[in-house]
């Protein structure tokens, strides 16, 4: 096994370094924070080694108090894995039955044979029963579980414990009598309604294997999912209500049916919930047969059922993600250590509280509605906001209203929603108290640190740490995080290593960079959380992640360390772009807009937009003889919301005669993104073009 060849520890000692290298100040950092926070937030200069300290109360108080806690934790974390995490997993969860000798076993070294994953192998439980019945077994069966606000003002819900688990039990008995196994896949397109939940926590009780698909996805991306998956029931929600606006998602759903079934897949059951206060039963499309309303079958089954047990290396749910080839990834995730990785995470980047209320604004359609909506808070017992509309609507003080009306502690949300909220102006934060805040989080990407000062002084009012989390669809849980009393902070940094996460920088050639550096951010050695996986194609797996720098996972996005070991990332360095914190593979994105009959080739690159992170910048060639026009402008953007959904839409078209091109016909994104930023001094020798005229030309029609 490998944590006990003799090899690790030395190689472990040497990872070490970077995190003893941390300048920890001698007295600890508690000493010093009577440089008191609220003085240091208000009066932060530009440079990055400016340092926020949590307040002592806070740090007294908190899971980990101190960098020396943090430090004695992560040591043992990366020098005894199997003790420590097999310590976790044995005392915060239930098992059936215990795993073998072996916590783990592992090899990321493609050079050594396929890549291969397990944690507590052996191990029997269900992440469901953990959950929920364990909640309330020990006496926590009457604590709120889900609020749920509604997109309208005044409207909202809530479940207890034990609400959520005679709920998830009822769905559960119906998904059994529909035909679900175990092992089956079912597909799941529901906005943020308290269904979402409901139903991934009863396929995980059965032992089904649930795809959530953000529910704006159009229908061809759901289609394509579905015939990957080959899922045994679809369900969904006839309409949602986002803001003012009403989307039919029962459409989208029948469209991306009809597609599969062209496809060779078809679907015996689409469950259907009513969401009245977007649209009534009547209004719905219906096929009968196929067709059923949730709240017709539902409710009338039984509120226990037996929960299938099932080995913590078994399949737990699928997730699509995009890659920088046009086919999306299904990032495949096991059971029992993506529980234990998730609530442990959960627990220290937001040093919870029995007391906390916590609202994640990321809806279940994403990996982190998954982690830190569903599975991670639920584990822990806590109580969770889930919201269903718009988070500036009806103005831009929502989010800020909802947090006085729950009474929110941890708040976690992307940079995108802070830029923009930002931008709406201060007036609106002020106008509420938000004195319940207590740790704010952000996530997607990272956070440009003018947007993490607004979010630190005005949101938090200079009180609340900040966990920035830096981490993956594929890596299941947080990798580098700050842990809000241990560590001070800077502005736009990750911080430092989750425990058991050795991340490097490499460069080219992917030999380990030491000290202050720039370079490719690795992943040494596996974690619990790891996805084990891509669906149905473990070469694509191997390739994408293991082949690009061998014994190393690669997660595809720069990073810099800076002099105390603080780690800050720099976005992808392949061709996927973060938009609003959703990853866009750019190759998506041209194979849609070429689908257009009237477009012969596109190259898409990403540039930075002031609220999304990145925005889509797409150059378009036409076909021969067809003109450029508005009309056809928007007919491209409207193509991509068809195939993709809305929030891969381009932001600029920019018209192309020709591409840059080298002579063997490979695109030279680089000059292109270049162009897109308007950085026109940089573009760098295009001598070595097919046809250096070309970029002139490129030039030229920047701006029509």
């Amino acid at each position: 096994m490998a944590s006990s060849s003799p090899m690790k520890t030395s190689q472990h000692h040497h990872h070490l370094r970077h995190v003893e290298s941390m300048k920890i100040l001698p007295s600890g950092a508690g000493k010093i924070s009577h440089l008191n926070a609220a003085i240091l937030g208000e009066s932060l200069a530009s440079e990055e080694n400016d340092l926020v300290f949590p307040n002592d109360q806070f740090s007294s108080q908190a899971l980990v108090p101190s960098p020396e806690k943090y430090m004695e934790m992560y040591k043992r974390s990366v020098e005894d894995p199997a003790g420590f995490w097999s310590d976790i997993a044995w005392s915060e969860f239930y098992w059936k039955e215990k795993w073998g000798q072996q916590v783990f076993s592992e090899n990321l070294d493609v050079r050594k044979g396929n890549i291969n994953i397990e944690w507590f192998k052996g191990g029997v439980t269900n992440i469901c029963y953990n959950c929920l019945d364990r909640n309330v077994e020990a006496g926590n069966g009457d604590k709120i579980a889900l609020y749920w606000e509604g997109n309208e003002l005044g409207v909202d819900g809530t479940l207890t414990y034990t609400q959520l688990l005679h709920s998830v039990c009822q769905l559960a008995n119906y998904l059994k009598d529909a035909g679900v196994k175990k092992g089956d896949a079912v597909v799941i397109y529901l906005p943020m309604l308290m269904e979402l939940p409901i139903a991934m926590l009863a396929c995980a009780r059965i032992g089904a294997v649930h795809s959530v698909v953000f529910a704006g996805f159009s229908a061809e991306s759901l289609a394509q999912r579905i015939v990957d998956c080959k899922p045994k029931v679809v369900i969904t929600c006839n309409a949602v209500k986002r803001g003012s606006k009403v989307i039919t998602l029962k459409g989208i759903v029948d469209a991306g049916l009809t597609e599969s079934a062209r496809n060779g897949i078809s679907v015996d059951v689409c469950l259907t919930y009513e969401n009245q206060s977007a649209m009534n039963r009547e209004s719905t499309n219906w096929q009968e047969g196929r067709d059923i309303w949730w709240q017709d079958v539902v409710p009338k089954y039984p509120t226990t059922c037996d929960v299938e047990w099932v080995d913590a290396e078994d399949p737990l749910f699928l997730l699509y993600t995009s890659g920088s080839t046009g086919k999306p990834k299904g990032v495949l995730h096991t059971t029992g250590g993506y529980m234990v990785y998730s609530a442990t995470t959960f627990k220290y980047a937001f040093d919870y509280k029995p007391s906390d209320v916590y609202w994640c604004t990321a809806d279940c359609g994403w990996i982190t509605g998954h982690s830190y909506v569903t599975y991670g808070p639920l584990l822990n017992g806590a109580s969770v906001v889930v919201y269903e509309g718009a988070p500036n609507y009806p103005d831009s003080g929502r989010c800020w209203d909802i947090v006085d009306k729950y009474k929110v502690t941890l708040f976690y949300t992307a940079p995108t929603l802070v830029r923009s909220l930002m931008r709406d102006g201060d007036q609106y934060v002020k106008r509420y108290s938000r004195k319940s805040l207590r740790v704010l989080g952000s996530v997607g990407e990272p956070i440009n640190p003018s947007a993490w000062r607004w979010f630190y002084n005005v949101v938090g009012d200079s009180r609340c740490p900040i966990s920035d989390t830096w981490w993956q669809t594929e890596t299941g849980g947080f990798m580098i995080t700050p842990l809000p009393g241990a560590w001070p902070q800077k502005p736009g940094s990750a911080t430092f290593p989750f425990f058991g996460i050795q991340p490097v920088i490499v460069d080219e050639k992917g030999v380990e960079i030491d000290g202050e550096c720039s370079g490719y951010l690795c992943v040494k050695g596996s974690w619990p959380g790891a996805f084990r996986t891509l669906y149905g194609d473990h070469e694509r797996y191997e390739t994408t992640y293991f082949k690009p720098f061998p014994g190393y996972y690669f997660s595809g996005d720069g990073c810099s360390r800076d002099k105390d070991g603080y780690h800050w990332l720099t976005g992808r360095v392949d061709d996927v772009i973060n938009v609003s914190g959703h990853r866009i593979g750019t190759a998506e994105v041209e194979s849609a807009l070429v689908s257009h009959p009237q477009c012969a080739e596109a190259a898409v690159v990403g540039v930075d937009h002031e609220v999304k992170g990145q925005g889509i910048y797409a150059f378009v060639t036409l076909v021969e003889g067809v003109e450029y026009s508005e009309e056809l402008r928007k007919s491209l953007i409207l193509t991509v919301r068809n195939q993709i959904g809305a929030f891969a839409a381009p932001d600029k078209i920019h018209w192309a005669p020709g591409l840059p091109k080298t002579r063997s016909g490979k695109i030279m994104r680089r000059i292109l993104r270049k162009i897109a930023s308007r950085q026109l001094d940089e573009l760098g020798d295009t001598s070595t073009l097919a046809d250096p005229n070309v970029v002139d030309q490129l030039i030229e029609l920047a701006d029509r």
